[in-house]
């Protein structure tokens, strides 16, 4: 019944989220895969371990990386004294952010702290409900183009910000609404590219075989900003991963006129992945190919010495 409710306020939610907005950072394309958090700050902690990820993409005249990190902070107390070899969580969960992305002469940078509140919503404390907030700073580096348009000269500028959003999470499903760059407005000419922006997020997952441990999960994410799109495909993008053992494949439809494909693969404790958009009816030599790679450290003091499946 719960789960009913849940998918019903989600298909409620959804006409207020057929748009498109402009994003900051717009690279790397997967971080909407690998750290869902800076979009949706109530995600933060959601995992009981530490996550550290480094995003990087590389392409033409591009350059973006993006370092974050998230964890859901222990438990204090007599009752954790008592039973050190098993870490119990609080319900906090911390993170922060920060990326530079240089475009050309152009550059923005730009960090953020987030937190979230996870509350239990059974006993056995498998289902969350939480809600977060981030703030953050962005600088702007606009090189001007006297040549072309002499109105237009070079300037620096700083911006800080706020997001919000709600999460909910189990096992098996997940669901999310939240608000970026919250005090901003519509950019213009030589602003920093900065608007205000909303997102849903949902996805199951589904056990093909737990003896194998395959899991399937589609996934989407609609996002909208003040100005309207006419294009549906700007406005929803779906996501499919395919869990084998400690591989992960899928797709995350960012752009469809490209093919996008990721893969990862888990080693205790860390693990490494690759994100790839090659255009379609196109041949890939005559058009940029979209190439990004992600490393990532899963940190948790839980079984330190065996490979936990649920470390993704």
């Amino acid at each position: 019944m719960q789960g009913k409710k849940t998918l019903l306020l989600i298909f409620l939610f959804i006409p207020f989220f057929l748009a498109s907005a402009q994003e900051t950072p717009v690279n790397p394309v997967s971080n909407k895969v690998f750290t869902p958090f800076i979009f949706n700050p109530a995600i933060t902690g959601s995992k009981d371990f530490l996550s550290v990820d480094l995003l990087a993409a590389l392409q033409n005249n591009q350059y973006t990386q993006i370092l974050s990190a998230n964890t859901r902070l222990k438990k204090r107390g007599r009752d954790q004294l008592l039973n050190s070899n098993v870490t119990e969580f609080s319900n906090f969960g911390i993170g922060g952010f920060a990326f530079n992305d240089l475009t050309g002469e152009h550059r923005n940078a730009g960090t953020g702290i987030s937190g979230a509140y996870h509350i239990p919503l059974d006993r056995e404390k498998i289902s969350f409900l939480s809600v977060g907030a981030a703030a953050k700073g962005i600088y702007s580096h606009f090189p001007g183009d006297p040549d072309t348009d002499p109105v237009k000269p070079e300037r620096d500028s700083l911006l800080l910000n706020i997001d919000a959003g709600i999460y909910y999470y189990n096992p098996s499903f997940y669901a999310g609404i939240s608000a970026t760059n919250i005090l901003s407005e519509p950019p213009v000419r030589d602003t920093i590219p900065v608007s205000r922006e909303f997102f849903l997020t949902a996805g199951f997952k589904v056990v093909l075989s737990r003896r194998l441990n395959i899991v399937i999960e589609p996934s989407v994410i609609a996002n909208t900003g003040d100005t309207l799109s006419d294009d549906l495909r700007d406005m929803i993008h779906p996501g499919l991963k395919l869990y084998l053992g400690n591989f992960c494949m899928g797709s995350y439809l960012n752009d469809y006129d490209r093919i996008p494909f990721f893969f990862q693969y888990k080693y205790p404790g860390f693990y490494i992945g690759t994100f790839f958009e090659l255009p379609r009816n196109t041949p890939f030599y005559k058009k940029e190919i979209t190439a990004e790679i992600v490393l990532g450290l899963n940190i948790s003091k839980n079984h330190p010495s065996r490979n936990r499946k649920g470390q993704w």
